[in-house]
Parts: structure tokens; sequence; C-alpha cells
């Protein structure tokens, strides 16, 4: 009997064999190439894509969290709320009914993610209405997930790709790549609705962070499309080849156009010139070059803020004495010292604040880039801190109030830039 008992096992792990050999085939086929096969693949995946109601719920409650993670500047919460987002399978579904020419499915998925990215919007809106009521904000980590950075981009390529062979490969939801994913995809939707809802004047979040998000879903996208073509998901009828084109076309569109991507190509290729991007140093320039004021009219000095000792040391003819005493005599507006240009450039956060007082209530956040005007030999030490008296315009409203000298960077050497023994010695 002993001698007999092998030969069943092996004839069972023979059968078992060609049982897993086969699911492997079928496995590596994932696009069948008979009609009946595709449309039966195509409806399960479909189904398992299909938004429910866990998109929404899950949705609302990761704007909650993220909202309230960017109201007390905690990076913890964030996490949080990414771990908390739902998973985004109605994503695969849109380009899988993109490439299948589904424009039923194609619109449904569409409005599920447009809907469940307005509840993280209006999560992150509703929070930052309740901040306003809590005085000055610190928006450093909003300000990190609003902006565009190269890491972000190759973070949201490899989470698609991981997303989607997980999503057509297994019947388990892909829970990681999808968190992988809303951590760059959610986070900058949720930092526009706060910084619109907190109502700070030119906060930079909104609508920074909505266009951020824009680019980052189409990025997403077009990524989820070229994957589904490497796994054999080909459209092949005239509807999933118009609806593939279009939407190829359609997200490729924000990504070239608000990364500036396209005027970089046509500089390169001598398209288009290059443009002038110093605009700040030259407003600043004009302000300090009196050689070049001189030849110009009395208007013209006036305007630029040429130092009277100027006037009173040119030697004239008896003829222009009385114009260069007339100018004397207008000159005395100018009296005050002349403002000098800067440009934020802070190292952390992405911007800085405009306080009404040193270490006081912001009254307009600035992001990095943006020019203010310097109010020069008007500073204050404040425990070892440097303020420097600035305005600048803000949604055409001007602002008047301190910044730490610290993330202030001058077109030009400035003299007597640290602050003088009286300006220090002021509590």
């Amino acid at each position: 009997m002993d001698r007999h008992s092998p030969q069943p096992d092996d004839s069972e792990q023979e059968f078992v064999s060609a049982r897993a050999r086969r699911r492997q085939t079928l496995r590596r086929a994932y696009f069948p190439a008979d009609e009946t096969g595709r449309a039966a693949l195509f409806t399960h995946l479909a189904r398992r894509a299909y938004p429910s109601y866990e998109l929404f719920l899950f949705s609302l409650v990761a704007g909650a969290i993220l909202g309230v993670g960017y109201s007390i500047n905690s990076l913890a919460l964030i996490f949080f709320g990414i771990l908390v987002a739902p998973v985004l399978t109605p994503w695969i579904g849109l380009s899988l009914a993109a490439i299948a020419g589904s424009f039923r499915l194609f619109i449904q998925t569409l409005a599920a993610l447009v809907l469940s990215a307005a509840l993280i919007f209006l999560s992150g809106l509703l929070a930052g209405f309740a901040t306003r009521a809590f005085g000055p904000l610190t928006t450093n980590e909003a300000l990190t997930f609003s902006r565009l950075w190269w890491p972000s981009f190759v973070t949201l390529a490899i989470g698609a790709i991981l997303f989607t062979i997980s999503f057509v490969r297994s019947e388990t939801l892909p829970y990681l790549p999808s968190a992988l994913i809303s951590s760059v995809l959610l986070t900058p939707l949720c930092a526009s609705g706060f910084g619109l809802g907190s109502g700070v004047i030119d906060s930079g979040l909104w609508p920074q962070g909505l266009l951020v998000f824009i680019i980052h879903f189409a990025w997403a996208t077009f990524f989820t499309i070229i994957t589904l073509f490497l796994l054999r998901f080909y459209p092949i009828t005239f509807s999933g080849i118009l609806l593939t084109g279009i939407t190829l076309v359609v997200i490729l569109l924000p990504v070239i156009s608000l990364t500036g991507f396209s005027q970089w190509i046509g500089t390169q290729t001598g398209l288009s010139a290059p443009s002038s991007t110093p605009t700040p140093q030259a407003t600043a320039t004009l302000a300090l070059a009196p050689t070049a004021a001189l030849p110009q009219t009395p208007t013209a000095t006036v305007f630029i803020g040429v130092p009277t000792r100027h006037a009173s040391h040119t030697p004239r003819p008896t003829q222009t004495a009385s114009a260069v005493s007339t100018q004397t005599a207008t000159s005395t507006i100018t009296a005050e010292p002349t403002p000098i240009i800067a440009q934020i450039r802070a190292a952390e956060g992405g911007g800085a604040f405009i306080r009404e007082k040193p270490g006081g209530k912001v009254i307009a956040t600035l992001s990095n880039g943006a020019t203010v005007t310097i109010v020069p030999n008007d500073f204050k030490d404040v425990n070892g801190t440097v303020w420097v008296h600035v305005f600048a315009n803000v949604n055409d409203v001007r602002v008047d109030g301190w910044m730490i000298q610290g993330v202030l960077v001058t077109a030009t050497p400035i003299p007597n830039w640290q602050a003088t023994p009286k300006a220090s010695s002021t509590p």
C-alpha cells in the first residue's frame, strides 16, 4: 500500500500545477483577444471602480482632518488626514471608461471625483473660516503643500503606476498606492480652500493650491492611461480612440501651460524670446540712478527721488538759476528717505508675514518672489530679531507693517542695512 501511495499524490500535484499555470496564463492575458472576453473583463473592472458612498464619506472626513491640521500647523494631523482619504478607484474607472469609449461611465466617475474634490475643498474652507477668531495664523505647512515641487511629480508618477497595476492584477484594494497619491493630490486642494476661508490677504494658498491640484490630477491621469496601455488595454473602437485622445489633450494642456513648460520649450527651440525675469530689480535701479535722471525734466527728477544736494551743487547759468531755485522749492517734498525695493526670500514656509507691529498681528502673507518697499532707517531690534518697516500693494490695497529682516533680499547693497543703535534701543 505504501508503494502505491505516491502515485495519486504526484498526479494531484501535476493537476494543481496545471491549474496554476492556467491561472498564470489568464493573469498575463489582461486584455482578451475576443470581444466577449474584453466585455467581461471591462464589466468586472468597471464594477470594482464604480464610485460608492464611501468615496464621499471619507473625502469629507479626510478634508476635515486636513483642515484642522492646517489650522494648527500640525504635520502629524495632515498625515493622518492622508491615511483617512478614500481609495481613489473611480480614478481608474475614469481612465478605463476613456479607453473603452464608455461615455456614461466616464461622466459618472468624473462627476464622482469632482464631488469628492468639492467636499475636501469645502472642508478646508470651513476650517479656514473657523480660524478667523483665533488671530494670527502660521501657515507654513499649508504653503508647503500648495506649491509645485519636482519630488511631487515623481511621487505621483510612481503612485499612479503602482495603483493601476495593483488594481488590475489583484482583487484587493490598493490602499498604500492610493495613500501615496492622496499625499500629493488632495493636500493642495484642501490648502486652497483653507486659504480662501481664512481670509488672510494674499496668503499664497488661493488659488495657487487649486492650480497645483489641477496640474497634479492631470499628471497622474496621464501616467494611469499610459500604464493601462502597457497592460494591453487599448482603445479598439472609434469612440474609445476619440475619448482617449480628447482626454489626453485635456490633461496635457494644464501641465504644459500652467507649469511654464511651453515657454521653456519655445526658448530652447528659438521660437520665443526668453522673458526678462528680474523685473523687481529694474524697479529698484530706477530709484537708485540719479545720473540717468539729471538730463530729464524736473518732474522726472522729483519722481525718481534725486537728493537735493545734486541740484544745489550743479553749476548752471544765471538764466537757469531761477529754474533751479524753483526746483529746490518744490523738491522739499522729497526730503524723506527714498524707499527701497526688496524681494521676499524665506528659507522655510514659502513666504513671510507682514505684521501690524513687530511680533504683532498678521495683516498679510506674501509668498516668495513678491516685492515690498522698505522704509529706510526704520528698524527695530526686538529680542535679537531685527524688524523692518515695509509697505506693499496687496490686491490693490496698500498694506503697511513690519517684517523680519532675514526674509528680505534687496536688489542692490544698501548702506546701514543693519539696525542702527537708535533702532536697536527700541523696546
